[in-house]
């Protein structure tokens, strides 16, 4: 399994997905998402996970910051700036939701933009391709999702790009 994104740009996501974009929630959050796509999908997949993650947020943070999470995504491709009007799969909170984001988990269970406050940060998108739907609510966790997967995965696929303060 593969997949790819036009958001990422000589290895950098563009401008437009983070904290330089143009589009952010009444509170903040840089909320215009990223596209991406999946292909040689393994047999027998019936829904894909994804996670968009900043591991090196740890160093600002003290733990890894979610920026999206989706559950139940049947199709193999997200298009530009779909989080916020997508009605056929289910997104979980993500760290903005947190004590240091200080976003209710509904204004947070959308997709919450690049924001690095120290210096150049690395995030990784994930695929898990399922067995099977998870059917996970609105405003999941990422440990809730993490569960969930147990014994259903097929696949992983992952994608990396930087964005700078």
């Amino acid at each position: 399994m593969k997949v790819t994104s036009k958001a990422i740009v000589n290895g950098a996501f563009e401008d437009q997905y983070g904290k330089r974009g143009m589009q952010f929630s009444p509170n903040g959050m840089p909320t215009y998402s990223i596209p991406f796509e999946i292909s040689d999908v393994p047999e027998g997949t019936k829904s894909f996970a994804v996670v968009l993650e900043d591991k090196d947020a740890i160093t600002a943070s003290g733990f890894v910051w979610i920026h999206w999470l989706i559950g139940d995504l049947e199709r193999t491709s997200v298009k530009e700036n779909e989080s916020i009007t997508a009605t056929d799969f289910t997104q979980g909170a993500n760290s903005w939701a947190s004590k240091l984001g200080n976003f209710s988990i509904e204004e947070a269970s959308y997709y919450g933009g690049m924001a690095p406050p120290n210096c150049k940060h690395r995030y990784e998108l994930i695929v898990y391709a399922l067995d099977c739907k998870l059917n996970l609510a609105s405003g999941f966790r990422f440990n809730d999702l993490h569960f969930a997967m147990q014994d259903h995965i097929l696949a992983t696929a992952t994608v990396m790009g930087t964005y700078d303060v």
